[in-house]
């Protein structure tokens, strides 16, 4: 069967895990998970397990749900007035849907970093803090203690610690993205989300953001949206490809690059399409 085909036709698709996939322990768990603009579908049906303390990367052509997806897991897309969902997620034991679910307290147990660096009109040093700032901490020792923590976790402390009053501003497109990472971890989430982080980027910088979740992994689930097979391919432990709003095969990074179960996955890693 051409999966493919089917699923633009609008038929239902079985996806399909490799078993390593289930063997993990899940962050996060998505479960049966619809998402509506309006009268039309953008997700459909989408169940699959994030592992904990490991980098599973979405791929998929553009317009196949990879960001909505990303998004619908700190609800960002709360803030778009026609959308509608049916289905679950369940971070740990807790329902990220459930009535009455604090979502401030939610997107602190979730960082999120953007396409673009989006540092705020601020100091370094307020920038980096601003989480605790929103919390009510007024400690400044804490608050430098956080500071250099999560910079030195983003690895920018060395090429910043002298310059903390300074605009975030005036950092380089590099700088500016691995300040908003030193921002998305001062509140210590569970889990990192990242949209293309390095689709603005030049190589060099890249690479260091690349070096950086590498570190990272471990300490935080990372769930990354990437255009770029060959960095999936280096920084994920897990990759799910997704077309047209569904996920198609999730396993191993390893296995879906070398020996994908389907030939549709094999196609799209080997640019046959998308």
């Amino acid at each position: 069967m051409d999966r493919l085909k089917a699923i633009a036709d609008g038929k239902h698709v079985e996806s399909v895990f490799h078993e390593e996939v289930l063997q993990e322990d899940p962050v996060l768990r998505i479960v049966n998970f619809n998402l509506f603009y309006g009268r039309k579908q953008a997700l459909y049906n989408i169940s699959m397990p994030i592992a904990k303390g490991k980098v599973t990367a979405l791929i998929g052509p553009s317009g196949c749900g990879k960001s909505t997806l990303l998004r619908s897991v700190n609800r960002m897309n709360d803030l778009i007035d026609s959308v509608r969902i049916e289905g679950d997620m369940l971070l740990g034991e807790d329902s990220i849907f459930a009535p009455g679910v604090d979502v401030i307290q939610l997107r602190k147990r979730m960082g999120m970093v953007f396409q673009k660096p989006n540092p705020f009109p601020m100091s370094i040093f307020e920038n980096v803090v601003y989480p605790l700032r929103i919390d009510g901490e007024r400690n400044k020792q804490r608050l430098m203690q956080v500071c250099e923590q999560s910079l030195r976790g983003a690895a920018l402390w060395e090429e910043v610690k002298d310059r903390l009053n300074e605009s975030g501003l005036g950092l380089s497109g590099g700088q500016q993205q691995r300040l908003c990472i030193a921002r998305a971890i001062a509140s210590d989430p569970e889990v990192l989300l990242l949209d293309e982080p390095c689709s603005a980027l030049d190589p060099l910088a890249t690479g260091k953001i690349e070096d950086l979740i590498e570190r990272l992994k471990g300490d935080y689930s990372i769930l990354i949206v990437t255009h770029n097979m060959q960095q999936a391919s280096r920084i994920s432990e897990f990759t799910a490809f997704m077309y047209l709003g569904r996920l198609v095969e999730l396993g191993l990074t390893s296995k879906i690059f070398t020996n994908p179960k389907l030939k549709e996955t094999e196609d799209y890693i080997t640019g046959r399409f998308g």
